[in-house]
């Protein structure tokens, strides 16, 4: 049975509606910004600051500042970068790993308490469903044409 546009933008909407949510509680959360620091360390490390900038969508000076304060709380630890000396790279210290460990765990008690009264296999069929979604979107890739149309 084909897809139906209606219910193509009734998926859409309810996405760009929990994108947004999300977003805004994440942008409304103390240490949303080390969290999302971290992770990218976490996921790359040793990593340039220019990398965990663009990952993190933050501007090269402010992820300068933030890694600085991640530094003074023993969380990274900066050294030079293997692949070229001049530049430094940073990663996680064994007390940044805990911390990752613990707000990545408090992060699942939020979703725990989203999905409380849910059946276990509603959850695990919304997370198969995501994850053939992202696949989906990877395969089709970026979009070849502006969203919004430009008049000169």
């Amino acid at each position: 049975m084909a897809t139906r546009r209606d219910d193509v933008r009734d998926l859409a909407a309810a996405l760009a509606t929990v994108s947004g949510s999300l977003e805004r509680g994440r942008r409304r959360s103390r240490g949303a910004t080390t969290l999302s620091t971290l992770q990218a360390v976490a996921a790359r490390g040793p990593v340039r600051p220019t990398d965990i900038a663009s990952e993190v969508g933050l501007h090269h000076s402010s992820i300068t500042r933030q890694i600085q304060t991640l530094q003074q709380l023993g969380l990274v630890q900066v050294g030079p970068d293997p692949d070229d000396g001049r530049a430094s790279a940073i990663s996680l210290t064994e007390r940044g790993a805990s911390e990752m460990e613990r707000l990545l765990e408090h992060g699942v008690d939020r979703f725990v308490a989203f999905v409380a009264d849910w059946d276990v296999e509603d959850v695990r069929r919304l997370a198969e469903l995501l994850w053939r979604f992202e696949e989906s979107k990877a395969r089709v890739g970026p979009p070849r044409e502006s969203f919004v149309e430009e008049t000169t």
